[in-house]
């Protein structure tokens, strides 16, 4: 029983590291900064919570001891790191940070635009 809790615990540390490298690949690769940055928030946060989880259930399982702290740890990151994703974002378009030549809509435009003529 120990080994099996001992390979979901691996797998999971290995998901996370596998998730933080897509999260790499995408910030070199991506055209702009908004894509970019959905790739770093997104990925980097389901990587670092898959590799917290698996640390706390491989240290329960084989030692027997629960640790607090990386729950508090995967709130936190859980809290924290779609807000920073935003607001990074938010900050680079009200700065004027140019969307990629390639997309297709710019959907907080037409809102102000909307809100403007009113």
């Amino acid at each position: 029983m120990i080994e099996t809790i001992k390979l979901i615990a691996g797998i999971l540390i290995l998901l996370g590291a596998f998730l933080f490298l897509a999260s790499t690949f995408g910030v070199i690769r991506l055209p702009d900064v908004y894509t970019r940055n959905h790739a770093a928030s997104k990925s980097t946060t389901l990587g670092a919570i898959s590799i917290l989880i698996g640390t706390c259930i491989y240290f329960y399982a084989q030692h027997g001891h629960f640790n607090s702290r990386l729950i508090l740890a995967i709130f936190f990151i859980l809290l924290t790191a779609p807000v920073a994703g935003h607001l990074i974002s938010r900050a680079a378009y009200n700065t004027n940070v140019k969307l990629w030549k390639n997309s297709s809509e710019d959907d907080l435009e037409k809102a102000r635009m909307a809100k403007r003529k009113e």
